[in-house]
């Protein structure tokens, strides 16, 4: 069986937001900014089939699925052949890439999976995992920004919609990229997804 297979198997059902579809993309992803910026890939293959393992039990309980996830990989890829000395580098890589994170991406192999997986959540990909979500929780399709949200990043879960998802992270995406062949990737994907958002509003209101 291979590694694809292998991890394909441990994800437990989820929302199509953070399903085993996003970790195949976030692995095309990463085949194609990992080379250019001279990755370890023995490495960072494995950690981006891991890096949502646990995402499962944070939407369950609330744990950062970061380090849960890191936690779990470090017992997991020793049985896959990779050395204890790999399989803590496997796993500090899967717990850097969390957008919420207090420790930053330091690696490469950390920049770019980081990289890659924001990079899955702007663009048309991003707009509609946004959506996908919000109709699997019962969001709003559309509602206004609170006046703060964009500064203190705090809202409140019963009026949170995809609008208010792209004023408070997914706008800011972009420019938490780490990587030279990233940003370069995230610029039109960032543009598509701003020209949405505003040609939603301008819908929503009668406008256009």
């Amino acid at each position: 069986m291979d590694l694809i297979e292998r991890a394909r198997a441990l994800y437990a059902e989820t929302d199509t937001a953070h399903d085993f579809e996003h970790v195949l993309r976030v692995l095309a992803l990463v085949r194609r900014i990992g080379p250019a910026e001279g990755a370890n890939m023995r490495l960072l293959e494995v950690a981006t089939l891991l890096h949502d393992i646990a995402r499962a039990d944070e939407i369950a309980d609330g744990a950062d699925h970061a380090l849960a996830g890191a936690a779990q990989a470090r017992e997991i890829v020793p049985q896959w052949g990779y050395s204890t000395a790999e399989a803590a580098a496997i796993a500090r890589i899967i717990a850097a890439h969390r957008f919420r994170n207090d420790a930053p991406p330091q690696t490469t192999e950390e920049k770019v999976l980081y990289d890659a997986d924001k990079l899955d959540a702007i663009g048309a990909i991003g707009v509609g995992r946004a959506f996908a979500y919000a109709g699997r929780t019962g969001q709003r399709l559309w509602s206004p920004v609170p006046a703060n949200a964009r500064a203190t990043l705090q809202v409140d879960p019963a009026s949170h919609s995809p609008t208010i998802e792209f004023a408070v992270k997914l706008s800011r995406l972009a420019a938490s990229l780490h990587t030279a062949s990233a940003r370069a990737i995230a610029r039109e994907r960032h543009a598509f997804m701003v020209a949405f958002f505003q040609r939603l509003e301008a819908e929503v209101r009668g406008e256009q």
